[in-house]
């Protein structure tokens, strides 16, 4: 059977778990079933998978911490997404089993879940759309000539205004899992005022204004530790902030941090986010009041 005519033979849900899969990578069941199958039961989400591991389009890995059974793309089944889609080949390698069982598994499904939160949060609300394939991983900017910053993921988010114009509502991630020292996440959240100034020599406006209409705003969601250990976390980040230079320099990058943990159980819109240099935590979209100058 060719891989199209494979993919013909299976309910309608695979092809769209299938570019979700090319498109983020790795995902769980869950996942999977919150995205594609929200109003079917998780087994409907099993037997999709089942028949695309029937036809070899997908693999999986079973894993012992929590994320049960993930999924990636064979070979074959990039192919289908890109005969099926006319995609130009992947950008990227494929998901290797070595890969999807390894370090980068936690990471990559923890940028998918940030995703799903948002995609969860359209849902709810009329007039606001933000799909299966509404965020992008591993988004690369200039900053200098042979510089790049590239973010976890670029988010985009659309909302219908009172009045039928369309809003673009641009979000770059930082996805942090407490691997790393909290001043090398600080130097990272930095390097985004180095992208909002950047102009290559013979362009007189700034690189990013190639792609964005607006600066987008710079969201940071930390896992991978205990509630205690990343509230604490978080405060240092604000802390290294506050006396970063760059940042204080450029207070067109707007930075709003949370907890993943706070992200899936309330969504973006609760008072879920803080900022630097302001106390009071806020919705994703909300505007921070003016601080009184001392």
């Amino acid at each position: 059977m060719t891989p199209r005519n494979a993919l013909q033979a299976l309910p309608a849900a695979a092809g769209d778990v299938l570019e979700s899969l090319y498109e983020h990578r790795l995902l769980s069941t869950r996942q999977i079933h919150q995205m594609h199958t929200p109003t079917s039961g998780l087994r409907w989400t099993r037997t999709i998978l089942a028949g695309l591991r029937r036809h070899e389009l997908v693999n999986l890995v079973r894993v012992a911490d929590g994320d049960g059974s993930v999924y990636f793309l064979t070979t074959r089944g990039a192919q289908v997404v890109e005969l099926v889609t006319k995609r130009t080949p992947a950008r990227r390698k494929l998901i290797t089993p070595e890969h999807a069982a390894g370090a980068l598994r936690a990471h990559t499904l923890a940028v998918n879940e940030t995703g799903i939160a948002f995609m969860q949060a359209a849902r709810e609300r009329e007039d606001h759309e933000f799909g299966a394939l509404a965020w992008e991983h591993e988004v690369a900017h200039p900053i200098g000539k042979r510089e790049w910053l590239i973010a976890d993921a670029l988010l985009t988010y659309q909302q219908y205004a009172p009045k039928g114009e369309l809003l673009f509502r641009y979000r770059l991630l930082e996805l942090d899992r407490a691997s790393q020292p909290v001043e090398k996440l600080v130097k990272k959240l930095a390097s985004y005022a180095r992208l909002h100034n950047y102009a290559p020599a013979a362009q007189k406006t700034p690189a990013w204004r190639t792609r964005y209409e607006v600066f987008p705003d710079v969201i940071c969601v930390l896992a991978g530790d205990t509630k205690h250990a990343l509230d604490r976390r978080m405060q240092t980040v604000f802390a290294l902030c506050r006396e970063n230079r760059q940042l204080q320099q450029t207070p067109e990058v707007g930075i709003a941090i949370c907890l993943l943990s706070d992200l899936i159980a309330q969504g973006p819109f609760a008072a879920i986010w803080r900022r630097p240099g302001h106390q009071q935590p806020l919705g994703w979209l909300d505007t921070p009041p003016q601080e009184p100058r001392v």
